[in-house]
């Protein structure tokens, strides 16, 4: 008998074979899969979960500035223009004139003459009628500028004086030929309205408090630095009525405007009058808080006043040099005039226009310039009956640009540039004279049926070149005559004309 357990005997167990295959090869799949969809479903949930165990993300880099923006390791040297080279090739006078000559013509009736000459050697490189005597318009202020520096010196001011009257409670404001006065408290950094009659007024109550002055105080102007006619007999009258010029006093507001931003239109008839009522009017505010009252009207001094008349208050204009400069720049007539008087007055002439146009004649050969044929009838050129030459002018230009007299060179600056400053600012913009944009520096001049450019450039090959071209006998308004200087002068500019 076979003895038996609970469990059934190894031998007897013998599942199907169906049976078998159904638990080997199935079962397993469904718990697979399950895994890989419970991993699928927790990686979201884990990177949800891990900074908060990991902590903080790491902040990331500062981004590399670029280099223009970092700061230098070192100075970089200056950049600035190479001095000019006197072994620059000098151009060929065949080849400049073949650059000129076709730009250079008249746009209807009139005829234009220049010069064009190389700096250092004076070399003529161009020549058309350059010796021919003509109406130079405002290109004879570079004449007054040259008068000017050479007697007075660049670095000279002009003082507005305020003295003692020569009756008891008078003051007397002198004109020393400053007629770029301001009206309100003076700017030292600038030229037109350096010295200002706020300031001067306020500077002479501080003086008449000290002293002990009382009462009313009368204000007399002292303009006797000047002579002769205020205004020139050779100057149109329509000029004047359009304001191109105003009669002549040895100060002013603001070059003879009633507003320095305006510069057309009417004049003071009596600038030095009218310098004098706005002192007073600053004086009378000024003079309100220290017991002063000031008489409302102001009259003429019976006389020049007493050297030794004791002084109250004094004020400086702008340098000589400055105020060329501006007067090159935007061609102010009236400045012009006021330097060759005071130029006049530097050598011991009257201050008139004669004076003034006796120390130009005297100074231009003394500058090195020939004064063959030279008239002049005014020193701002606004009078039709001056006549200068191209080459007088080009002369000029070169005793400026690299004469010996280097009191000259302070007059470099007010040469306007093309395209850039002063009365050449809107020119030099078309495709025919961009090229002379910012290059060429040259003082302009026009009138009715005269236009003229003087001035200076550097060619391509780095050689500084020297003209002057003036249009005679021009159809007054005609476009391309403007445009026909511009051109040669851009000629110039772009020259490798050897």
């Amino acid at each position: 008998m076979t003895k038996t357990t609970g469990a059934e005997p190894l031998h007897t167990r013998r599942p199907s074979r169906q049976g078998s295959v159904e638990q080997r090869s199935y079962r397993p799949w469904p718990l697979a899969l399950a895994a890989l969809i419970l991993i699928v479903l927790a990686i979201p949930g884990a990177l949800l979960v891990a900074p908060g165990f990991r902590g903080p993300d790491a902040p990331a880099p500062a981004p590399t500035a670029p280099a223009w923006q970092q700061a230098p390791a070192t100075l970089s040297a200056p950049q600035v223009l190479a001095p000019l080279q006197p072994a620059a090739p000098v151009p060929g006078q065949a080849a400049v004139t073949a650059q000129v000559d076709p730009v250079l013509k008249a746009d209807g009736g009139g005829t234009f003459t220049g010069m064009v000459q190389d700096a250092l050697t004076g070399q003529v490189l161009f020549d058309r009628g350059g010796a021919q005597s003509r109406v130079p318009a405002s290109n004879l202020k570079l004449l007054t500028a040259v008068a000017a520096l050479r007697t007075l010196g660049p670095d000279h001011r002009f003082t507005t004086k305020v003295v003692q009257g020569p009756a008891p409670g008078q003051v007397v404001l002198v004109g020393g030929g400053d007629v770029l006065l301001g009206a309100a408290e003076s700017q030292p950094e600038q030229v037109m309205g350096h010295a200002g009659l706020a300031t001067l007024a306020a500077a002479t109550v501080h003086t008449l408090q000290a002293s002990g002055a009382t009462g009313e105080i009368k204000v007399l102007v002292d303009d006797s630095l000047f002579t002769g006619p205020a205004l020139n007999p050779n100057w149109q009258s329509g000029d004047v009525e359009a304001g191109e010029i105003a009669p002549l006093y040895p100060l002013a507001l603001n070059s003879a405007r009633f507003d320095p931003a305006v510069t057309t239109g009417p004049r003071p008839q009596d600038s030095a009058m009218a310098a004098a009522q706005e002192f007073a009017a600053r004086l009378r505010t000024a003079g309100a808080g220290a017991g002063l009252a000031v008489a409302a009207a102001v009259d003429r001094s019976p006389g020049a006043s007493q050297a030794n008349a004791a002084l109250l208050a004094a004020a400086d204009s702008a340098t000589v040099a400055e105020q060329v400069n501006l007067m090159l720049q935007v061609s102010d007539n009236y400045l012009a005039e006021t330097m060759g008087r005071m130029a006049a007055v530097a050598t011991g002439r009257p201050g008139s226009n004669d004076g003034a146009t006796a120390a130009l004649a005297a100074e231009v050969p003394a500058a090195g310039i020939s004064p063959d044929a030279m008239n002049l009838v005014d020193v701002c050129g606004l009078a039709m009956g001056n006549q200068v030459s191209a080459r007088q002018f080009a002369e000029a230009v070169r005793a400026i640009t690299t004469g010996t007299d280097t009191r000259l060179r302070a007059a470099l600056d007010g040469f306007p540039v093309g395209g850039l400053t002063g009365t050449l600012d809107t020119r030099y913009g078309d495709a025919t004279t961009s090229g002379g944009a910012g290059l060429v520096r040259a003082k302009t001049g026009t009138l009715n049926t005269v236009l003229a450019l003087s001035g200076y450039v550097v060619d391509a090959d780095g050689r500084l070149l020297v003209f002057s071209f003036l249009g005679n006998g021009l159809t007054p308004g005609a476009a391309g005559n403007k445009e026909a200087l511009d051109r040669a002068a851009t000629a110039l500019a772009g020259c490798g004309c050897r």
